[in-house]
């Protein structure tokens, strides 16, 4: 099922970037999603507010794929050529990262959004905390590459558990 990066009505009011995973899509790792269900994303959906993007596989990787970590670093130290992911196959795809967190910017960028909410753990869209690049499930504070990039160009980004702040943040637009 293809995700309608621009199939989604317009509107006059803020637009918010969100994980296509936290929209019932299916295109997680393993396949899977992680929707969100709330009545805030369902209203803003309805309104043509959300832009739903998953940059892995807006850059072209398959799903289900290998999961992968930020080994060495957070989203900005791969962003500046410090840290790789790395795959429990021992494969490489910081590329594919990287491609997909300019291309979810470009996204962001054509429809103007300022606000992001993204899925939380992700080594692309984490926004507080990611997996530590040992393979083990162990998570510790950073931030993906997409959220590194999108902060880096003023794009405001939350997780899940910050909807309450951002709907604050959407009131004082």
């Amino acid at each position: 099922m293809p995700i309608p990066y621009d199939n989604e009505p317009h509107t006059e009011g803020a637009r918010i970037l969100v994980s296509a995973c936290l929209l019932g899509e299916p295109v997680r790792y393993d396949a899977g999603h992680k929707r969100l269900l709330d009545e805030r994303l369902a209203h803003w959906r309805m309104e043509g507010r959300l832009v739903p993007v998953c940059p892995e596989v807006a850059a072209g990787l398959p799903t289900p794929r290998p999961a992968a970590e930020i080994l060495g670093g957070s989203g900005v130290d791969v962003l500046a050529g410090r840290a790789h992911l790395v795959t429990q196959e021992g494969d490489d795809p910081t590329d594919a990262f990287r491609r997909g967190a300019e291309l979810a910017l470009a996204i962001a960028q054509r429809h103007h959004c300022r606000l992001a909410l993204l899925t939380e753990g992700s080594p692309s869209c984490g926004s507080s905390t990611i997996y530590d690049g040992n393979l083990q499930g162990v998570k510790r504070p950073g931030e993906g590459v997409t959220t590194a990039l999108l902060r880096a160009h003023g794009i405001t980004v939350y997780s899940p558990d910050q909807l309450d702040e951002l709907t604050q943040h959407l009131e004082r637009l």
